[in-house]
């Protein structure tokens, strides 16, 4: 009798084990090409290629200086380049300018070195002092020839630039419809060197990115712990630049968070610095900016000539009335007054640029008529 044949049916477990095996091979060979390709382009293997002109705008991070490389085709992976800089500690090194570069031809190390050294480029040098206005700004840049203050202007309100830190904390439009820039403040004023012919964008983001430098994660801290946001610490800085902007920096602040303080018997800045006063010979936002802005005084809207006029309007301004340097930053966050203005309400100048400082109203008019007499004798 003929014996049956018997076949065995495979097991489960020894499929599995294969299927295994493939996906370990695979993720071998896969990760043998990731190391292959990071060393190859870490160390310049790359076949030479064409000639090409990288612009690097002042103020660019290493992220965007990686995403230029990468477009260029100087680079293949943005991500590799920065962690390499961020690992030989080179940062800090790169500058900014036009740099004429070889696709696929260097070394990581050698492109390190040869965006180090400052390039030669078409450039236009300007200064902005504290305090400057954002219109003032924009129309700057256009008598420079770099772009059109309405250009200027339009990307700084509307443009994204979420890449920095700090832009999550300005209000939209929408929730601030009383402000009248969305801009004013955060264009931070320094001395910079821009490429002609560069775009919009970089131009305002030369700024911001200079502004975002400025706020430390010790004074966003400070910010939270004073129950204070970023728009309202601009926007105090700012009158305290345009009423000090020198060694009372702190003793304006002072004054000014007296009168912010809860249950205090003056909740008004009342600073003539954005006031209802229609003359030129004050320093006032309103008539010298916002006016001129809307083709006149009776054509300011009027829900924002309310709202920066500080002799009316109780508590900050929706948004700054100008650019404030860091000092007055620094003094709005956490002044350092005098004994003399811990606990004053007012203050007055002269113009020997002495300030008088009171705790009643009655002890600062007795200031202001002083002020007058040292006035007159100015002027005489």
């Amino acid at each position: 009798m003929a014996k049956k044949e018997s076949h065995a049916a495979p097991k489960k477990g020894g499929v599995w084990k294969k299927i295994l095996l493939v996906v370990l091979l695979v993720l071998v060979l896969a990760a043998g090409g990731t190391a292959l390709f990071a060393y190859n382009e870490i160390n310049g293997n790359g076949k030479p290629g064409a000639e090409v002109t990288v612009s690097i705008p002042q103020g660019s991070g290493v992220a965007a200086i990686a995403n230029r490389l990468k477009q260029a085709g100087v680079i293949r992976s943005s991500y590799l380049f920065r962690w390499y800089v961020g690992y030989k500690g080179a940062a800090g090194k790169l500058q900014y300018g036009d740099f004429t570069l070889q696709t696929g031809a260097y070394s990581y190390d050698a492109l390190i070195e040869t965006l180090s050294q400052y390039a030669k480029a078409d450039t236009v040098r300007l200064t902005f002092p504290e305090g400057t206005t954002a219109l003032s700004i924009a129309q700057k840049m256009e008598d420079a020839g770099l772009c059109s203050a309405e250009d200027f202007l339009r990307e700084a309100n509307e443009g994204d630039f979420s890449a920095y830190k700090f832009w999550q904390y300005v209000p939209e439009d929408k929730d601030a419809p009383d402000r009248f820039m969305k801009c004013e403040g955060y264009l931070f004023p320094e001395t910079y060197e821009f490429l002609k012919g560069d775009t919009v964008h970089n131009y305002v983001a030369t700024f911001y990115a200079q502004f975002d430098a400025q706020i430390t994660e010790e004074m966003y801290q400070k910010l939270e712990e004073q129950g204070m946001t970023l728009n309202e610490l601009v926007t105090l800085a700012s009158f305290v630049q345009e009423e000090a902007g020198n060694s009372q920096d702190s003793n304006v602040a002072q004054v000014f968070r007296n009168r912010l303080a809860e249950g205090s018997p003056y909740p008004w800045l009342q600073s003539n610095t954005s006031s209802y006063i229609q003359s030129d010979a004050d320093n006032n936002y309103l008539w010298n900016w916002v006016a001129p802005y809307y083709g006149g005084w009776d054509n300011i809207p009027e829900n924002i000539l309310e709202a920066y006029n500080t002799y009316t309007h109780k508590g900050l301004t929706p948004g700054a009335i100008s650019n404030p340097g860091l000092a007055a930053i620094r003094a709005a966050l956490s002044p350092e007054p005098d004994e003399e203005a811990k606990d004053a309400y007012f203050f007055v100048t002269d113009l020997k640029g002495h300030y008088y400082y009171a705790h009643t109203l009655s002890e600062h008019n007795a200031n202001c008529q002083t002020a007058a007499a040292v006035n007159k004798t100015v002027n005489s």
